[in-house]
């Protein structure tokens, strides 16, 4: 008797959450929070373009209604990363 192989894993990321102070995005892993102040990019955005994300790699986030690309580590330690683009 053989074991099939199993599939890829399709745990989709989604973001759970909208607020007046960010956005909360579930991961295969973890549950994580952008700030419209780390993340400003989000802040005035239709509900319907955050909520389309990608994830195009593991831990690598697309919004592309946006044009938004974000890592989990860049949303873990925006620090680390200064801004790169002005937002709108």
């Amino acid at each position: 008797m053989s074991s099939l192989a199993l599939g890829s894993n399709t745990f989709p990321v989604e973001v759970t959450h909208i607020s007046g102070h960010g956005i909360w995005l579930l991961t295969q892993t973890e549950e994580l929070f952008l700030s419209y102040e780390d993340f400003p990019w989000f802040k005035n955005q239709a509900v319907n373009a955050i909520l389309r994300v990608e994830e195009s790699s593991p831990n690598h986030f697309y919004w592309p209604e946006i044009d938004v690309d974000l890592t989990a580590e860049m949303i873990k330690h925006p620090e680390w990363f200064p801004l790169q683009a002005a937002h709108k």
